[in-house]
């Protein structure tokens, strides 16, 4: 979904990563706001994407928990995913991730999740 959505890498900070939606038209619900799923898979690239940096090409880890707060209505402009890794363990990466309306103060939502990691070659498990 992320690649449909035109989901751009704006940085990959040290245990982090930034992220960016360009705002459009096909992005929005009825309502007239970025729809509640957008906001979900930039948030779950985000995570993902802050693991890659940290641990370079992980191909089987899989999103394990996703939590959203929705906390103010987005504006009509780019969403901004600011992920950081919270806790790194051999089979668990736990992170959260703001997200903005661009030129915003104000976190329009706040997420937190999990990725299962697949087993390191040569653990035996």
């Amino acid at each position: 979904m992320s690649e449909g959505m035109g989901v751009v890498v704006d940085g990959l900070p040290e245990d982090g990563a930034v992220l960016r939606v360009p705002y459009s038209d096909s992005l929005v619900r009825p309502g007239g706001t970025i729809s509640g799923p957008v906001m979900m898979a930039l948030a779950d690239a985000a995570m993902y994407a802050a693991i890659l940096g940290k641990l370079g090409s992980v191909i089987m880890a899989v999103t394990a928990n996703l939590n959203i707060h929705f906390l103010h209505r987005p504006g009509k402009s780019d969403l901004i995913a600011n992920a950081r890794i919270l806790k790194l363990g051999k089979r668990l990466a736990v992170c959260e991730v703001a997200l903005y309306s661009a030129g915003q103060p104000d976190m329009v939502a706040q997420v937190s999740g999990s990725y299962s990691l697949p087993p390191a070659e040569g653990s035996g498990g």
